[in-house]
């Protein structure tokens, strides 16, 4: 990889910053787990593995706390690349649906909550790369909250847990599920926003 001059918002003097960080490697290990996930997560399912459920949802828990750090350490230690802008949302995205595409498809959960969450997760992905040319759109607290959210609730749905706790899961989902499409509509007005902004101070 390359080192690529990045410049930040507050109009400082660009610095080089080497695609070859410890960011990046985290997004890149959270990447290459999805295959790892979803092989062991079908094998678990397919066989009715409580023992592999379990190691699937701790394959899941790893590769989902990767996305929990390296945007936070890119930021805090000014190591944000142009790779990273394109790899992590493609990551994030690509565990996230992997996991809610096995869940589904193994009847744990409802068709139509995949449906939501991921065509939401491609709309909003979308809408980051048609306006990442006028700038990135940090995350908000809502957003965390919806990571946080699926993560915990997905984990839940991919452990064996005994149908006492269904309440728990379902709720959690639910929630996930509602703030997921309120971030959804969020991003895209900060977004559009953006862009109208952009567009009027280069006219």
């Amino acid at each position: 990889m390359t080192r690529e001059p990045v410049k930040d918002h507050l109009g400082d003097e660009p610095h080089t910053v080497s695609n070859w960080n410890i960011a990046n490697g985290l997004t890149m290990i959270r990447l290459l787990l999805v295959p790892v996930f979803v092989w062991v997560a079908v094998s678990a399912f397919d066989s009715s593995n409580s023992a592999g459920r379990t190691f699937a949802a701790a394959i899941f828990m790893v590769a989902a706390l990767t996305d929990l750090v390296d945007g936070e350490i890119a930021r805090r230690r000014q190591l944000v690349t142009n790779v990273g802008k394109v790899i992590d949302p493609i990551a994030d995205k690509a565990l996230t649906g992997a996991a809610l595409l096995v869940l589904s498809a193994f009847d744990q959960l409802s068709w139509w909550v995949t449906a939501v969450i991921v065509v939401r997760e491609v709309v909003v992905t979308a809408f980051r790369f048609w306006v990442i040319e006028h700038g990135v759109i940090p995350a908000s607290r809502g957003g965390k909250l919806k990571t946080l959210l699926q993560i915990v609730a997905i984990t839940l749905y991919l452990l064996p847990l005994p149908e006492g706790l269904d309440p728990l899961r379902v709720g959690l989902m639910a929630l996930a599920v509602v703030v997921t499409l309120v971030t959804g509509i969020d991003y895209v007005v900060r977004a559009l926003r953006l862009r109208r902004a952009a567009l009027k101070v280069a006219s």
